[in-house]
């Protein structure tokens, strides 16, 4: 009777029953749009990734490839209703391709813009950067030169993702709030530098490699923050 009364009350032993199938439904999930997407990003981006194959110093020919990024607006806005379907969608129901080719589509007239404007005036203030090195208040003017361009960097990206979530705001509205909230939250600006840095990094030192595998879950962290950003300052409102 005491032996029985032992094993009643040791206590069960728990068999781990693994991952189950919502967890590696959203696994794929994810994987397969990074994956799409770095493919896409890549195709819409030919031109880029292909002279960035070749030729052998691109920072001494940032002219032509800034020029060259002309593109990277659009597909950018791609990549982002990308991960917008991914948060509506789970597992095999996501669909990255078709997801991105519609985002492409319905922000290419707002976002095309955006990123010409952005290769304009980044030209114009790295043309500047290179002359102020030699003047006398250089110690002054690159630092704010090199700000100036920052702002510009985030406050694209910002709006690009604005054109994705709320494709019905009017142009001018988006460029406000997307200056307002790349200063309100700095240090979400900061950290979206830091990842696009990375992306530019890994694209020019290893153009095949960089492009097929960095862009995606980087440009992922930048939209979900982008889009928290968004969230909130519409909650405030």
């Amino acid at each position: 009777m005491s032996t029985v009364r032992q094993h009643a009350m040791q206590p069960l032993r728990r068999k781990w029953a693994g991952p189950g199938f919502e967890t590696l439904a959203s696994i794929f999930g994810f994987v397969y749009t990074f994956l799409a997407v770095n493919f896409l990003l890549a195709a819409a981006n030919a031109p880029l990734v292909f002279f960035l194959s070749f030729v052998g110093d691109p920072v001494a020919a940032w002219p032509f490839f800034l020029a060259l990024a002309v593109t990277v607006g659009p597909s950018l806005a791609g990549a982002f209703s990308a991960f917008h379907a991914l948060a509506e969608e789970d597992g095999p129901a996501v669909r990255p391709v078709a997801a991105f080719l519609r985002g492409y589509r319905k922000s290419f007239s707002r976002a095309a813009p955006v990123g010409l404007a952005a290769v304009v005036l980044l030209g114009f203030l790295v043309f500047d950067l290179v002359i102020l090195q030699s003047m006398p208040g250089a110690a002054i003017l690159v630092p704010l030169t090199v700000t100036a361009a920052s702002v510009v960097v985030c406050v694209s990206v910002l709006m690009i993702a604005g054109t994705v979530l709320l494709p019905q705001a009017r142009f001018k509205s988006l460029a406000k709030a997307a200056l307002y909230l790349a200063v309100k939250r700095w240090y979400l600006s900061l950290a979206a530098l830091a990842l696009l840095c990375i992306i530019a990094a890994a694209a020019l030192t290893q153009p095949v490699l960089g492009t097929a595998l960095a862009p995606a879950p980087l440009l992922f962290v930048v939209w979900s923050n982008a889009a928290f950003s968004f969230k909130a300052a519409l909650q405030e409102g």
